[in-house]
């Protein structure tokens, strides 16, 4: 979680469909996997390490993030959470990277640093922006270099030293509204970004629409390689 984004949605992250929806999404993807010990990489606020805190019987969490002035240390549900600038060696065997790589220009490189960090079995979830046309001024503004298709974020994994378990696209059912209002942006002639979020806090009524689309492609979600606006990749250390 990108800590712009945080400031933008403030407190009322957790209501935002967006993040609801990918929390969601993440605990469908993640199916019978309960971690003892979490390592979020880029986690910001830590909002995807204190829902699995909840719904797992993990016991910790460690959120690393350059952007945090100091580190730190809090609780969820009365689990700790540690907050950290930067780590070593840890014993997590779940490792998230929920819209992490696209940040860095040697994604293969950062995820191959952290896989060495944890131990053989841990599992990695990633999640990335989806489809190199949807790029928009939200991209640039957020600092992103790229965007995946699934087999390129797959490829990333696997080169980093990791064993591919499954992905799939994620928020498959907003896409064709996304993809038309980009494509609709470029015809009136915004042909160059400028960087600002296209995140907002939207009305009860689109807000629960948003959501309601989100919810009804998650019985088939393990299935979708065609399209969407996230790509999603579980793997393994071996």
């Amino acid at each position: 979680m990108d800590l712009k984004e945080t400031d933008i949605l403030g407190e009322h992250i957790a209501q935002h469909w967006y993040y609801r929806s990918k929390r969601a999404a993440m605990q469908k993807f993640l199916g019978d996997i309960n971690p003892s010990s979490i390592l979020d990489v880029g986690a910001g606020s830590g909002f995807f390490s204190r829902a699995l805190l909840d719904f797992t019987d993990a016991t910790a969490a460690w959120c690393v993030d350059i952007s945090y002035p100091q580190d730190h240390d809090d609780q969820s549900g009365g689990k700790p959470i540690h907050f950290r600038r930067s780590v070593e060696q840890l014993d997590s065997d779940l490792v998230l990277l929920m819209d992490v790589l696209e940040h860095v220009e040697d994604d293969v490189g950062l995820l191959a640093d952290y896989v060495a960090k944890v131990p053989s079995g841990a599992h990695f979830l990633i999640s990335v922006p989806a489809f190199q046309f949807l790029w928009s001024d939200h991209d640039v503004f957020l600092e992103h270099y790229r965007r995946y298709r699934l087999h390129e974020i797959e490829d990333v994994a696997r080169k980093a030293g990791l064993n591919v378990l499954r992905g799939s696209y994620c928020f498959g059912a907003v896409f064709p509204i996304a993809a038309t209002l980009r494509l609709l942006e470029r015809c009136r002639g915004a042909t160059e970004c400028q960087p600002r979020s296209q995140l907002k806090q939207h009305s009860p009524i689109v807000n629960a629409t948003l959501s309601t689309l989100s919810a009804l492609e998650l019985p088939v979600l393990a299935f979708n390689r065609c399209a969407g606006l996230t790509a999603f990749c579980l793997a393994r250390k071996p």
